[in-house]
Protein backbone atom coordinates (compact mmCIF):
# COMPACT_ATOMS: atom_id res chain seq x y z
CA UNK A 1 0.00 0.00 0.00
CA UNK A 2 1.28 3.48 -0.85
CA UNK A 3 0.58 6.60 1.14
CA UNK A 4 1.83 10.16 0.74
CA UNK A 5 2.06 12.16 3.95
CA UNK A 6 2.37 15.94 4.26
CA UNK A 7 5.31 16.60 6.58
CA UNK A 8 6.55 19.96 7.82
CA UNK A 9 9.94 20.78 9.27
CA UNK A 10 12.22 19.08 6.73
CA UNK A 11 14.70 21.73 5.61
CA UNK A 12 17.52 19.86 3.86
CA UNK A 13 18.68 16.57 2.38
CA UNK A 14 19.88 15.46 5.83
CA UNK A 15 16.30 15.78 7.08
CA UNK A 16 15.12 13.63 4.18
CA UNK A 17 17.77 11.03 4.99
CA UNK A 18 16.88 11.01 8.69
CA UNK A 19 13.21 10.30 7.94
CA UNK A 20 14.03 7.77 5.22
CA UNK A 21 16.45 5.75 7.36
CA UNK A 22 14.13 5.77 10.39
CA UNK A 23 11.20 4.50 8.33
CA UNK A 24 13.27 1.89 6.50
CA UNK A 25 14.09 0.38 9.91
CA UNK A 26 10.38 -0.31 10.48
CA UNK A 27 9.28 -3.88 9.79
CA UNK A 28 6.86 -3.82 6.85
CA UNK A 29 8.11 -0.63 5.18
CA UNK A 30 9.09 -1.41 1.59
CA UNK A 31 10.15 1.94 0.14
CA UNK A 32 10.38 5.56 1.31
CA UNK A 33 10.81 8.79 -0.64
CA UNK A 34 11.09 11.98 1.39
CA UNK A 35 11.06 15.41 -0.29
CA UNK A 36 11.79 18.51 1.72
CA UNK A 37 11.01 20.69 -1.32
CA UNK A 38 7.50 19.25 -1.62
CA UNK A 39 7.05 18.68 2.12
CA UNK A 40 6.04 15.07 1.55
CA UNK A 41 7.03 11.57 2.56
CA UNK A 42 5.81 8.78 0.27
CA UNK A 43 5.75 5.38 1.92
CA UNK A 44 5.12 1.99 0.32
CA UNK A 45 4.34 -0.48 3.11
CA UNK A 46 2.61 -3.71 4.04
CA UNK A 47 -0.50 -2.77 6.09
CA UNK A 48 -0.51 -6.25 7.62
CA UNK A 49 2.87 -5.56 9.20
CA UNK A 50 2.85 -1.84 10.06
CA UNK A 51 0.13 0.78 10.53
CA UNK A 52 0.08 4.29 9.14
CA UNK A 53 -0.09 5.62 12.71
CA UNK A 54 3.18 3.80 13.52
CA UNK A 55 4.76 5.37 10.42
CA UNK A 56 3.54 8.84 11.45
CA UNK A 57 4.87 8.29 14.99
CA UNK A 58 8.36 7.47 13.67
CA UNK A 59 8.37 10.64 11.54
CA UNK A 60 7.33 12.74 14.54
CA UNK A 61 9.98 11.05 16.72
CA UNK A 62 12.56 12.46 14.29
CA UNK A 63 11.31 15.98 15.08
CA UNK A 64 8.98 16.61 12.15
CA UNK A 65 5.24 17.23 12.06
CA UNK A 66 2.82 15.11 10.05
CA UNK A 67 -0.12 17.21 8.84
CA UNK A 68 -3.53 15.57 8.82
Amino acid sequence: MKNELQVSGMKCSSCELLVTEALEDLEGVIEVKASQLEGTVSVDYDPNMVSISAIEAVIEEQGFKVKS
